[in-house]
């Protein structure tokens, strides 16, 4: 096959024969991940409280050879309540690479966004997707997430001091903490995923009213890792902030503008936490 036109772009469906074949085809594109389920990807696609997934699919005949989808988030910009979109699963069978059908995807699905009312497409992008996204989608460096490691407790004040921050409320705080392939734990202020390192607990988030069936209470909680962007972080304790050097992937916070009307946003204008995106 010679360019995209020989393949078929649709727009991503949630039924459930549609969710077995995605499951089906990101599992073999990250195999390593173990994560693709049938059940997880049916909740990232189906279950949201703020909507199904927007996206789009590339077939070529009757096969799935590359996917792309974006996951609605509510955020508040400058206290008012946003509609976003957060940009999640990619992948292209690595018979079709090389084709542009990831930027066919991913024009096609922020036209569909815009269109039905979203505002922006946030993200977490590695260091070999970053200039992708920047020079070829329209996305904007916010920064690189921060990594801080150690013993002891953070804290943070409310989010309303900040321009850009996810709004969580109790049923998509529950939904989140209903990930199939996740299990959390959660001490005092701070909710907490196994990070899958030497015992190490990853702080998924700070202050928020979790129910006592999405995460148990735990008497102690050792070795820490925090990955995101707050400017009101605080810790108490012994920490370290993880150079880039020593980062197995170096990740960075990227938005687009879908309509033009954004404000611009410095790292100190933003929260962004691991509940903000599915790294746990």
């Amino acid at each position: 096959m010679n360019g995209r036109s020989s393949y078929r772009f649709e727009q991503t469906e949630t039924s459930p024969e549609h969710i077995a074949q995605y499951a089906t085809f990101l599992s073999s594109a990250f195999p390593e991940t173990h994560k693709y389920s049938v059940a997880y990807v049916g909740w990232q696609y189906r279950l949201n409280p703020n909507g199904p997934v927007v996206g789009f699919d590339a077939w070529a005949d009757d096969e799935l050879v590359s996917h792309y989808v974006t996951l609605p988030v509510a955020y508040a910009i400058d206290g008012e309540m946003t509609r976003g979109l957060l940009s999640l699963n990619t992948a292209t069978h690595p018979n079709h690479r090389g084709k542009d059908l990831f930027t066919e995807l991913a024009s096609n699905t922020y036209e569909l966004g815009r269109d039905l009312g979203y505002r922006f497409v946030i993200g977490v992008a590695n260091e070999n997707s970053t200039h992708g996204f920047l020079e070829r989608l329209g996305f904007r460096l916010i920064s690189p997430l921060d990594v801080r490691v150690g013993c002891g407790t953070f804290r943070t004040t409310s989010a309303s001091s900040c321009r850009l921050a996810a709004a969580w409320n109790e049923e998509t705080l529950h939904w989140r903490l209903g990930n199939p392939s996740g299990t959390y734990t959660r001490r005092g202020r701070e909710l907490y995923a196994e990070a899958g390192r030497f015992g190490i607990r990853a702080v998924v988030a700070l202050d928020k009213q979790v129910r006592d069936d999405d995460a148990k209470r735990i008497p102690f909680a050792p070795l820490k890792v925090w990955i995101g962007i707050d400017r009101q972080l605080r810790t108490r304790g012994i920490f370290v902030d993880l150079p880039r050097r020593m980062r197995p992937s170096p990740l960075n916070c990227i938005l687009r503008d879908l309509r033009g009307d954004l404000p611009t946003f410095e790292k100190g204008d933003v929260r962004f936490g691991l509940i903000d995106f599915d790294a746990y």
